[in-house]
């Protein structure tokens, strides 16, 4: 049973950073990505790792302010998050997909991260 587990979240003002986490158990997984969702908005795609060449993806709304990084055997990934704006506020959610499949197909609960202005 694949499991994901996130961390990190929390309250910062504008420019603050902040660091999640997130664990994956449960499964040999092929990438694992970060996605947000605000308040009456889409999900939106932050970034992305694949495991194979460690290439990352990032997302136009925060390439150059955030940064991922994992750790393949651990099946971990760490989003540090920079110059955060209250734009950012949003919960952010980890997803991975197994080795095999088609997309992201397994997600965490999710972490709130907010920024006040």
């Amino acid at each position: 049973q694949v499991q994901l587990v996130e961390s990190g979240g929390g309250l910062v003002q504008a420019g603050e950073s902040l660091r999640l986490s997130c664990v994956a158990s449960g499964g040999t997984f092929a990438a694992m990505a970060w996605f947000r969702q605000a308040p009456g908005k889409e999900r939106q795609f932050v970034a992305a790792i694949a495991w194979s060449d460690s290439s990352i993806y990032y997302g136009d709304a925060v390439r150059g302010r955030f940064t991922l990084s994992g750790d393949a055997a651990e099946n971990t990934t760490y989003l540090q998050m920079n110059m955060l704006k209250p734009e950012d506020t949003a919960v952010y959610y980890c997803a991975s997909r197994v080795t095999g499949t088609q997309g992201f197909g397994n997600w965490g609960p999710g972490t709130q991260v907010t920024v006040s202005s």
